[in-house]
């Protein structure tokens, strides 16, 4: 599997051997005990919680009985974290008894009450939860999990014991489970829930821009060699991208690579291997906000919604004279980017930035950004109403749409 750009450093270039011990065909077969929040709530051993990664807000599972530990694609693309080959093709038996096999890892900090732990985690396409902590990790840290007070134990030689406190509940409802029109407030707001981006989008007031290190020139590589299985679908992403004007033909003297990424549901996602690019690219210095000082915040709520925004990347504009710089190569074409495409290494900043400006009025009110996601959260449901008015609304005027399968409201508990 093809190492992707980014993660919480940026842009270096992955190792071929990023996690020593865990290998397929060696020891006892990795087991994951529970999956789901159902799952999670009716097992005597795991405790659920808010860890963070890369600064990040993540749902994490201490599960004894997991073997290995893991992380979910989707963090792993939405932080754009480098992933690295296992040793071997490894196979996971899931609870439902199920085998999958799985190829990557990524190396990443975990942070916990100002404590950090260097962690590997297997990559797999798990949606309920962002990271589950099994016995390696576990044993490595000498946890201790007191499911009676829903209390985990980090014993630390030579330092005092960090001890953390799971969150109960996670999830009350999922937006999946329910239709649109059903949810009070957001079925008024049916147009900020779209099937498909509308196309191209608005001018707005952040455009996506690539500043280089100084004396840096255009870097162009050779195409990679495609299956010819992929080849079809490479023409219609193609077609689909010029179609919705993200992007067109290009002259331009840079140009990376294409590939193909398998997504959960065996469909295949077209990438640009940008780590060249991202390779000479100034990294963004946007702040991104502490953990602790946003759940400082949530004190005294007791309503919340999640906001999901739908392919953030094609939400916003490149600027002109960068656009250039986006160019990729392909068997069809030489083609660049109007709108900023998935695995930059300063998408996550820019676009925090934006979702920070449009919600300026609201910050540390009654919302919390981060990155892509709008927590909202309210003392009452009456205020959780006005609430949600006023941000579905911001996003209306603004053009920004959400992923209504993705988003959550009316929770009990974050």
């Amino acid at each position: 599997m093809a190492s992707t750009a980014g993660g919480c450093g940026g842009g270096t270039t992955a190792s071929s051997r990023g996690r020593e011990g865990y290998t397929g065909g060696h020891g006892a077969q990795p087991r994951i005990y529970a999956l789901t929040q159902q799952e999670a709530q009716e097992s005597p051993d795991v405790i659920a919680s808010i860890i963070s990664l890369c600064n990040s807000p993540v749902t994490a599972l201490f599960d004894s009985g997991a073997s290995h530990s893991f992380i979910s694609e989707n963090v792993v693309q939405k932080l754009t974290l480098l992933v690295y080959p296992l040793d071997d093709v490894l196979n996971v038996v899931l609870p439902t008894g199920t085998t999958i096999s799985v190829m990557s890892c990524v190396n990443i900090e975990i942070t916990i009450k100002d404590r950090i732990f260097p962690s590997k985690l297997i990559i797999i396409p798990i949606t309920e939860f962002d990271v589950i902590l099994g016995m390696d990790w576990l044993s490595l840290y000498r946890v201790v999990i007191d499911c009676l007070e829903q209390k985990v134990k980090v014993r630390i030689p030579g330092s005092s014991d960090v001890v953390y406190y799971g969150q109960g509940s996670l999830l009350d409802a999922k937006a999946d489970s329910i239709e649109l029109q059903s949810v009070p407030v957001v079925k008024e707001y049916a147009d900020v829930f779209p099937e498909d981006l509308p196309g191209l989008p608005p001018n707005r007031e952040v455009k996506f821009s690539i500043e280089l290190v100084p004396e840096t020139g255009p870097i162009s590589k050779a195409p990679y060699r495609i299956a010819t299985a992929e080849l079809l679908e490479l023409k219609t992403q193609i077609q689909e991208m010029l179609d919705k004007k993200y992007i067109h033909p290009s002259k331009s003297p840079w140009g990376a690579p294409v590939l193909f990424v398998k997504k959960k549901d065996g469909s295949l996602r077209m990438c640009i291997d940008f780590r060249e690019l991202n390779r000479v690219t100034v990294k963004n210095k946007y702040p991104l906000p502490r953990i602790d000082d946003l759940f400082d915040q949530l004190q005294g709520a007791s309503v919340f919604s999640k906001i999901d925004l739908r392919s953030r990347y094609y939400q916003l504009k490149v600027k002109e004279e960068n656009i250039p710089k986006t160019a990729f190569r392909t068997r069809y074409g030489h083609y660049e980017y109007l709108v900023m495409p998935f695995g930059l290494t300063n998408a996550p900043a820019i676009f925090m930035d934006l979702i920070n400006r449009v919600s300026q009025s609201y910050l540390d009110r009654f919302v919390i950004v981060f990155i892509d996601d709008i927590l909202i959260y309210s003392k009452s449901p009456e205020e959780h109403t006005q609430h949600l008015h006023l941000v579905l609304q911001k996003l209306r005027e603004k053009q920004l749409y959400a992923k209504f399968s993705k988003c959550e409201f009316w929770l009990s508990s974050v």
